[in-house]
């Protein structure tokens, strides 16, 4: 199959337009919203298209002038419009690369370190760094829901929302197990240490998916939140935790200044998490039966990052690499991301 099917994304557009025709379109906001942000979507990528075949075919009419009489102020109108063509066609990449759905969505991502205690949860801050210096590159906004200091240095976990156009489209690339190999600092005799941290991801949702929990499945505790937020944070017991008793699936949030706040992001944090736990076993079924098998264990890392005996960042997915780990570390993520992108469509 085709990725990019230029006949059916038009098809689409006409169907999503014929909706917003509708007498009750807006009957219900957030259904309404959500078509109208699919319909864009859509439309940019159709344009981008239209723009960069008419951007193409005034190339190729200069290059057929230039075969036929060579001219030098010919010659460089056509660099000119090669190099213009070149930007317009990795835009529209990017564009059908991040097409799919939700991944216009905002992102929300949780860090948790593996074993190796005081190292593993130094190595889990560093990554949360690592995503905070990318989102801030990005223009993104970055908001902590959910934080939990180590006993001694660096985070025991972490849970961000990450707020951009097609934030989720990028950071799906990046879920999974990222390995650090290094001197620790932590280490008296000055010892290399390998260190595991995973990395979950998770497009956001409001009320444009029709997930149905039950109160009676639901378990909600409060306590008092912990970390970094303001003079409000250690006074109330502000912060939830919610864990759905079928699945066993844990929210928390502590970001908000009250418990009803916190409560309805935490929910929507957990609807999130089921949608994406639907995902995850339909794609496990795909595999079965495709005879795929894929290892779930710390040991199947995505990625790693060598500080010692060398500099070297590889994906073990993709073999994208760089031995530049401190760009990397300041959150020079698009390389690896659009590689790994690619993949998923060659």
């Amino acid at each position: 199959m085709s990725h990019f099917d230029l006949t059916e994304k038009k098809y689409k557009i006409e169907e999503l337009t014929q909706k917003t025709m509708q007498d009750n379109f807006w009957g219900d906001a957030n259904q309404a919203q959500n078509v109208i942000r699919k319909l864009n979507a859509l439309k940019e990528i159709t344009d981008s298209y239209e723009t960069l075949k008419t951007s193409l075919d005034s190339l190729l009419e200069t290059c057929d002038l230039l075969k036929q009489e060579m001219d030098e102020d010919l010659f460089l109108l056509c660099e000119e419009e090669y190099m213009e063509f070149s930007k317009t066609f990795d835009e529209f990449e990017i564009k059908v690369l991040l097409s799919h759905e939700y991944d216009q969505s905002n992102a929300i991502l949780e860090i948790h370190p593996g074993a190796g205690g005081t190292e593993s949860c130094d190595w889990a801050e560093m990554l949360y760094r690592m995503y905070s210096r990318w989102a801030g590159k990005k223009g993104f906004k970055i908001t902590t829901l959910d934080y939990q200091p180590g006993d001694e240095a660096g985070i025991k976990s972490v849970t961000f929302l990450v707020e951009g156009d097609k934030a989720y489209g990028y950071l799906k690339a990046e879920k999974g197990v990222h390995r650090l190999v290094r001197i620790s600092p932590f280490d008296s005799n000055a010892r290399r240490h390998t260190s595991f941290a995973s990395l979950d991801v998770m497009p956001q949702f409001h009320d444009e998916i029709e997930i149905d929990i039950k109160p009676e499945d639901l378990i909600v505790e409060t306590k008092r939140a912990s970390g970094a937020g303001g003079q409000h944070i250690n006074k109330t017991d502000s912060a939830v935790r919610m864990v759905h008793k079928p699945t066993g699936l844990v929210a928390t949030c502590q970001n908000g200044r009250s418990q009803h706040e916190n409560r309805e992001e935490a929910l929507r944090i957990l609807k999130s998490r089921l949608y994406q736990k639907m995902i995850e076993e339909q794609e496990a079924k795909l595999a079965e039966i495709k005879g795929e098998q894929k290892l779930i264990e710390w040991g199947s890392q995505i990625r790693s990052y060598v500080f010692h005996p060398y500099s070297l960042v590889k994906d073990v997915r993709t073999g994208q690499e760089t031995s530049q780990i401190q760009n990397v570390m300041d959150g020079d993520l698009d390389d690896f991301i659009f590689a790994y992108l690619k993949m998923q469509v060659s």
